[in-house]
This record gives C-alpha cells, sequence and structure tokens, in this order.
C-alpha cells in the first residue's frame, strides 16, 4: 500500500509493547513571543512541548500578527527543540539576558550556568492560580482534542456554581445546532475556576480585587480588558494539553470582550455573550481577521485583496462555478488558465462609517452628515446602541425622518444591532443622520455604540441573497477596501448570525484537524480462540455521532494486510485475523463531509499501521 503523503500515520510494535511513531505524529515544540514592533523588545515568551500538528513544514510553522495594542504575536512551531530555541534567542536575545515574564514548560534547555564575571538576569515566573476544573462537554483524550477552557473572573468563593452554569449555558450555545456543533467531536469545554475576592468587574479603568483584573475603560458597554496578562497566560500554559484556547469570563450581565494576544475576554451576558465567544474563536481559531466595516485586520480565508479568480482563497465556493461532489475532496485548489480570470465583484460603497462610543443626552442630538453618489438602488442605515430599552427614549432619523427604530424586545440596557433597510436611492449630494434621546433619565447610560450608512446596486449589480457566494466589499478603517464571501452569511461580518459562511466552515475544519488525527488509538489484542483483534477507534464523525447532524458526511476505512487490500475489512471499524499470520497492517481512514471542498495537507485522511511479530495462543 503507498500511505498517503500527509497524512497522520502511526506505527505500532507491540511484541514488546514499545510503540514507534512516524514523524508527523510526534510531539513538536512551540514557541509564543510578544515583542514591541519599534524596539523589537522582547515582552513576554512561552515555549513548550505541544500536541500534534499536522503537515508540519520541514523548517517549521510561523505566524506573525499585529495586536490591536500595537505589538507584534510571533507563533512558531517545529520538530526539533533546538530549532526552537534557536529561533527563541534570534527573537528575544541570549535566554541569559531575558528580564521578561516567560513560561518554559516540558524541556530542560532553560538553563542558567553563570560564568565567573557573568552577570544573568533571571526571566520573570509566575506560579499558576489555583484552579478547580471542571468537564463541561468533551468529547477525547485533550492531546487529541482541541480544548476550550473558561477561567472565572469576578466569581467568589460561593459564585462558583454560577460561574459554571455561565461556561456551560456557553459551551452549549456555540456547540449545539450551530457554529461549532459540526466540529463539535473536535472540541473539549472545560470550566477552570479560581474564587475572586471581589463580586463583578471593574470600570473606569480600575480592575477589582479579582483573579485576573478585568475591567472596563470607562462605564460605557464596550471593550472588556485584563490587568493582570502574564497572570491569565500562566494559568492557561499551566494545564499544557488541556487549553488550547483561553477564556477568561467576567462576571458582569452586560455586553463586553476583547480577542487580544490569543485569550478571549467575554461576559455572559444572555444577549451578546455568544454572540462575541463565537466571533472572537473565529479569529483565534481560524485565524481570520473582521469581514465588518472599519476595522483594521483583514486576511486569512475570508478576505481577498484581488479580484482574480487564483487570488480568492474561497474560488472553489462561488456560486455558479463548476459544480463540486462532497465525496471528492479536491488535495489542490484548481488550476487557472495563464491569464486569471477576474470574479464578478458586487457593487456597494459606505459612504458612512463612524463608532461613535458616545453617552447621548437630551440636551442636544448627536448628528453626522454624509455625501451620496446617488447612484445607487437601495441604502441601509446600521447602528448599535445600549441603555435605551424603550422605541420612545429615542428618535432616529435620516435627513430628518424617523426611522422608526424599535429595540429588541429583551434587550434592556444591553448592547445591540439594528438594520433599518431603505427601497429607494439615496438623492446625489449631502445628508445627514440624527440620533435624539428623549428621556432624561437615560443619560449616563444611553450609548450609541456606532452607526453606518451602506448603498447598494440593483438586483443586476449587487446580489443580497443569502447563500450566494461573490466578492463583496468590505471596508476598512481607512477606506481601503477589501473582499468577503458573502453579503451578511457570517457571525465575521454580522455578530448577531450564529454560523460561519462556507469559506470559514472550512477553514474551522482545517484549523481543527491540524491539530486532531481522526485515528484515537488502534487496539490490537487476541480473542480467546486465538484469532488477532485489530480495533480502529476514530474520533465520533458521521456515523459515529451520538447526534447526527443536517451535513452530508461520511468515513472511510480501507484496510491492507501485507501490502494488500482486504476488500472484505471494507469500512469495517474491528476486523479479525488469524492468530499466527506475521507481517504488516495497515488501515485508511477517509473522512468525507460537504463543508470542506479543499484539502490541501490531508488533513481529512489519517493512516495507522502495525507489524505483528509475534503469534497470538489460543486461551
Amino acid at each position: 500500500m503507498n500511505l498517503m503523503k500527509g497524512a497522520c500515520l502511526l506505527v505500532l510494535f507491540l511484541s514488546a509493547a514499545v510503540f514507534v511513531l512516524a514523524d508527523d505524529a510526534f510531539r513538536p515544540f512551540e514557541l509564543i513571543v510578544h515583542r514591541e514592533p519599534d524596539t523589537l523588545c522582547c515582552t513576554h515568551l512561552a515555549l513548550r512541548e505541544t500536541q500534534l500538528f499536522r503537515g508540519l513544514p520541514e523548517g517549521g510553522y510561523t505566524t506573525s500578527r499585529v495586536l490591536e495594542a500595537g505589538q507584534e504575536r510571533i507563533h512558531f512551531i517545529a520538530r526539533e527543540e533546538d530549532r526552537v530555541w534557536a529561533r527563541a534567542e534570534a527573537l528575544c536575545g541570549d535566554k541569559h539576558t531575558w528580564d521578561f515574564h516567560t513560561l518554559v514548560h516540558d524541556t530542560a534547555s532553560l538553563t542558567f550556568d553563570v560564568r565567573p564575571g557573568q552577570v544573568v538576569l533571571r526571566p520573570a515566573q509566575e506560579d499558576p492560580v489555583p484552579l478547580e476544573v471542571e468537564p463541561l462537554i468533551t468529547s477525547g483524550d485533550s492531546d487529541n482534542r482541541v480544548d476550550l477552557v473558561f477561567f472565572a473572573d469576578g466569581y467568589t468563593a460561593e459564585e462558583k456554581g454560577k460561574f459554571v452554569e455561565d461556561a456551560l449555558r456557553l459551551a452549549e450555545d456555540i456547540s449545539s445546532n450551530q457554529t461549532f456543533y459540526t466540529v463539535k467531536p473536535l472540541l473539549n469545554f472545560w470550566a477552570a475556576f479560581t474564587p475572586s475576592k471581589e463580586s463583578g468587574i471593574g470600570t473606569g479603568g480600575k480592575p477589582k480585587d479579582t483573579a485576573f483584573g478585568l475591567y472596563r475603560d470607562g462605564t460605557e458597554l464596550r471593550g472588556v480588558y485584563y490587568s493582570k496578562p502574564e497572570v491569565a497566560r500562566t494559568a492557561c500554559f499551566s494545564l499544557g494539553d488541556q487549553c488550547d484556547y483561553p477564556i477568561l469570563m467576567g462576571n458582569d450581565p452586560l455586553y463586553g470582550g476583547e480577542y487580544e494576544a490569543a485569550s478571549i475576554v467575554i461576559t455572559p451576558s444572555l444577549a451578546n455573550g455568544p454572540l462575541v465567544l463565537r466571533h472572537e474563536l473565529g479569529h483565534s481559531i481560524i485565524d481570520v481577521g473582521e469581514e465588518y466595516d472599519g476595522g483594521y485586520a483583514y486576511f486569512g480565508v475570508n478576505a481577498a485583496n484581488e479580484t482574480t479568480l487564483d487570488k480568492v482563497p474561497w474560488a472553489h465556493w462561488l456560486t455558479n462555478s463548476s459544480g463540486h461532489n462532497h465525496h471528492y475532496h479536491e488535495h489542490a485548489p484548481q488550476a487557472h488558465a495563464v491569464a486569471p480570470k477576474a470574479a464578478r465583484v458586487e457593487r456597494s460603497v459606505m459612504p458612512l462609517q463612524d463608532y461613535a462610543w458616545t453617552m447621548l443626552n437630551t440636551s442636544a442630538s448627536w448628528t453626522t452628515k454624509f455625501n451620496s453618489s446617488g447612484t445607487y438602488a437601495w441604502h441601509l442605515v446600521r447602528f448599535s446602541l445600549s441603555g435605551i430599552p424603550d422605541a420612545k427614549d429615542l428618535i432616529v432619523e435620516l435627513d430628518g425622518k424617523d426611522l422608526g427604530w424599535v429595540p429588541r424586545g429583551d434587550i434592556g440596557v444591553d448592547r445591540w444591532h439594528y438594520d433599518i433597510k431603505i427601497n429607494k436611492t439615496l438623492k446625489g449630494g449631502e445628508h445627514e443622520v440624527k440620533f435624539s434621546l428623549k428621556k432624561k433619565t437615560r443619560e449616563g447610560e444611553a450609548q450609541l455604540c456606532s452607526v453606518e450608512i451602506l448603498e447598494f446596486g440593483d438586483e443586476s449589480e449587487f446580489v443580497s441573497t443569502p447563500g450566494h457566494y461573490s466578492l463583496y466589499p468590505t471596508f476598512s478603517e481607512t477606506n481601503e477596501t477589501t473582499y468577503r464571501p458573502t453579503n451578511e452569511d457570517c457571525l465575521m461580518r454580522i455578530v448577531t448570525t450564529p454560523n460561519f459562511c462556507k469559506a470559514c466552515t472550512e477553514g474551522l475544519w482545517h484549523a481543527l484537524l491540524r491539530r486532531v488525527t481522526l485515528i484515537d488509538s488502534l487496539a490490537v489484542g487476541c480473542s480467546a480462540s486465538g484469532e488477532r483483534t485489530l480495533d480502529l477507534n476514530l474520533v465520533p464523525l458521521a456515523h459515529l455521532r451520538e447526534q447526527p447532524v443536517d451535513v452530508d458526511e461520511s468515513y472511510e476505512v480501507t484496510w491492507v494486510r501485507h501490502g494488500v487490500e482486504v476488500s472484505e475489512w471494507k469500512n469495517q471499524t474491528s476486523v479479525t485475523d488469524a492468530g499466527d499470520a506475521f507481517g504488516s497492517y495497515a488501515a485508511k481512514v477517509q473522512y468525507w463531509t460537504e463543508e470542506v471542498r479543499v484539502d490541501v495537507d490531508g488533513l481529512l485522511e489519517s493512516e495507522v499501521a502495525y507489524v505483528a511479530m509475534t503469534p497470538c495462543a489460543r486461551i
């Protein structure tokens, strides 16, 4: 059998209870560095042995991102520990000079042998906070799953039950029937409790006495930040394979969140908690940028800077493109002509975008003006508000006309997003949008978070139909244009949408299966009658799911004995053979799902091989 290139191969020699693993199955080493972009001075470094990373290039895997706070975050994974240490010192200098926060596990390389006359700076270390870890939703061992951990902030010892309840509600919300439900068997969710001395999160830029020091800049419902980044990083690091994505949850019932430096910050807001969580997990797991307008980072499988098909990551998902069979995964995007064809761009424009984040008052309306070319068929007024639970408390106007805004019925004072579609052409020239607070008692709480105006071409120029894949313009904070796959099908654009678009969903599968192999184990034994038994334990996808999903999917299992395919063992996970047979056995597992059309690295394939060197004895 020609074992598949790029698949994860496990070779087991059981005669002496020795397991020999192929390169891709060995645990690599991982480096994370934060440094200042101007000085290149490192501020944080973490280095450890990590779980499987499939399709790892010979020279290692590197990503670099600029965080919102301005720091550069560098992520490097390689098979060899020496290679990772060499990269660490290349980025941060001789390890003996490190005086910043470091986390190093499972390696003996961080030694500080002092030579005569040498001054050694000890890197800052942080003892992990005490953690009580409980399973919420689990599907397998952490060394072959991606683990998401909720960490408690602002929950006192008496509020532990509330924390676990909040965490379980959020985990179930994003993994049941939407967002992560098809990839749920690849995930584990945990609750890690540390009691805080004070309940709640800080405001006005001042943290309370809590485990991770979460706080708001002011009183407005905007970002929630953490004042103890080293404590947060150390808490996750201390759990090893059990923590891949830390989620810091502040005990506050209203909107707030942040994604910074691989840590997600959320609140358990009933209306907004799941929205913020699934959006931020999209950034961290899939490694994609925004799709909404007015952002600063547009990259990944959901972003294109050019319109030619060979530059569009989702070209294989475009509506009206060549058909695809779900039982065929391309190992590379389809080749294009020498002169690549340009994809259609949907016609739209954004004449106004303002993240106002302003408190409203009754003494003066909040107004802003914008210009329209007058050449688009219809337009949309999009805005978000908080602290205004009643329609009579606020009037929203465009060019003096009341738009009839009505709040979400159960929103209370929490933040929510609103769209008002107007099926007519804006006249060319200047226009004004106005927000007028009418109730004095709402002052200090009523907030306009954001407002934008979007204009669209007619049906021949702009397809707004859900499920249509094309190139839709997205406008950054500097009004630069990139392109996204759909109009508003994706939660990376519209946070109130519960699901990813197909491009992001495919990217999610790729990201998770890079750290998870489809084969949990191969158990080889002997039956009482002396037959050899081989039992594959697969990740519970397809027909092995506890709860079926409304996605077309299947497993295909092929067995090879002594180099020859055994047709009668096709699609079996448990097989038996003569106990005195010697030689090699191999099983190739292929997973098919309609949610993946291109699989360049063979991530939806796994293989395992076993060499029989001793006979089975009849009992």
